[in-house]
């Protein structure tokens, strides 16, 4: 029952206290309004260069864009602790780390999920774009699979920010690298060999393969092997950021720099 509190009310409290200061009016234009730009800005690139559909933007973009809270969000509950200086006050409780961290990844989920279906609605209604009905619930789990994929990578760059500082720095390039990489814009087969490479092991590609081909009307059944793939990627990240966590955290009792900034 402890674990199970420190899971969800202890992960509340920290998503909270991460976008509790914001006015509305910086969030909503930060989740809302620019995903919904960057799908045009792309899409009507695409149109002049005739290269793809106006799905395929809409599709690539919005899901692209759930990295931001799930990157940004996910590695800042960490690094905000340690430049609060509150970090050790949390790493000297004896709450289990597994419910500790993972608590405060759920809200993240929602969130990353919540700015790509935004997305996709939005874009859809915008451009036009004719999703079946019967997609919906089907793109909805795809969503969410990739959203939770791309948290675990978060968690992983999280980890890395007790030790390296500017972590939105870091944050800034992972997310550039997944709309390069991750077939967002270009279809991962039309990528060169080594670059598609890469994108098989990073968040996003699979469940971004998925969810155009449920546009396209495809059934559950013809992805679940895309949505097996993004999942086994999504733990790969949160068992290596865990695992990193622990050992950051014992290097740092050792050397005593886990507050150093």
């Amino acid at each position: 029952m402890t674990s199970l509190r420190i899971f969800v009310i202890g992960g509340l409290m920290s998503y909270r206290a991460l976008f509790g200061w914001l006015k509305p009016g910086i969030l909503i234009p930060t989740l809302v309004f620019t995903p919904i730009c960057q799908i045009l800005l792309f899409a009507y690139i695409g149109r002049s260069a005739g290269v793809g559909d106006d799905e395929f933007y809409v599709i690539g973009n919005a899901l692209n864009y759930a990295a931001i809270p799930c990157l940004f969000a996910m590695s800042f509950t960490i690094e905000g602790e340690r430049q609060g200086g509150t970090l050790g006050i949390v790493l000297t409780t004896p709450a289990r780390r597994l419910p500790l961290f993972l608590g405060r990844a759920l809200p993240v989920v929602v969130n990353g999920w919540a700015v790509a279906m935004i997305g996709v609605v939005g874009g859809a209604l915008l451009l036009d774009v004719h999703i079946p009905g019967g997609a919906w619930p089907s793109i909805v789990l795809a969503v969410v699979v990739t959203s939770a994929s791309c948290t675990g990578l978060g968690l992983a760059m999280g980890a890395v920010t007790l030790r390296v500082r500017q972590g939105s720095t870091i944050a800034n390039v992972v997310f550039c690298v997944l709309l390069v990489f991750s077939g967002v814009n270009v279809a991962q087969s039309d990528l060169p060999g080594w670059m598609a490479a890469v994108g098989d092991w990073l968040p996003l590609t699979h469940g971004i393969q998925a969810a155009r081909l449920l546009a396209d009307g495809s059934g559950l059944g013809a992805v679940d092997g895309l949505l097996l793939r993004e999942t086994g990627i999504g733990l790969l990240y949160t068992v290596a950021g865990l695992a990193l966590l622990r050992f950051f955290e014992d290097e740092s009792r050792r050397s005593a720099s886990l507050d150093r900034v």
